[in-house]
């Protein structure tokens, strides 16, 4: 159950990292779901280092974090799978 848990967070994440993003990213909808995943990991763990990571109630600098983290990877992400896109194209 935790892999579906992790899959459903990334898409979301991703899908909200997408939107928040200027212009068009170009990554298809599994490469930002991957994204997403990274994103929610990277936000947890930068979380448990600042030491918000449990709190009572809902973790909203947490999802913070994660929605933050997502948003720099899905960007950072988009422009390596053009660059990568790019030079296939070329070949």
């Amino acid at each position: 159950m935790g892999w579906l848990w992790a899959i459903i967070v990334g898409f979301v994440l991703g899908l909200l990292a997408k939107a928040i993003l200027p212009g068009k990213q170009h990554s298809p909808l599994w490469l930002t779901t991957i994204f997403g995943i990274i994103g929610a990991i990277v936000g947890n763990a930068i979380a448990r280092a600042v030491g918000i990571d449990e709190t009572s109630g809902i973790d909203w600098g947490r999802h913070a974090l994660q929605l933050g983290a997502a948003i720099v990877i899905v960007f950072l992400g988009d422009m390596a799978y053009m660059a990568v896109r790019g030079n296939k194209q070329r070949a």
